[in-house]
């Protein structure tokens, strides 16, 4: 088992209310797959650097996580298939012994 840490941007069409249950959706593919969710980090809406969609604002979520290299690779693929979800960053935390 890896740490991950996940940004996800979702679109801002999404009520901000409607984006935690949005993204515990999607985190059911790491529970179910032996993993476990450590922290969600929402930091609410946000300007985006560059327009994504003609859209210059998102929503953003940073999730860490633990769970296996393939587990983490269906969570970012069924991610990117949403139309609510805008761009998802995944990266492999190093964990200093």
């Amino acid at each position: 088992m890896r740490k991950y840490e996940v940004m996800v941007l979702v679109d801002s069409d999404v009520d901000d209310r409607q984006v935690p249950a949005l993204i515990d959706k999607h985190l059911e593919v790491i529970t179910n797959g032996g993993g476990t969710v450590d922290e969600v980090d929402h930091w609410g809406r946000r300007r985006l650097a560059y327009d994504i969609n003609k859209k210059s604002e998102a929503v953003y979520a940073v999730v860490t996580l633990t769970a296996e290299p393939a587990v983490v690779s269906e969570l970012d693929r069924l991610m990117t298939i949403d139309e609510k979800i805008v761009r998802t960053k995944v990266q492999r935390v190093d964990v200093k012994k």
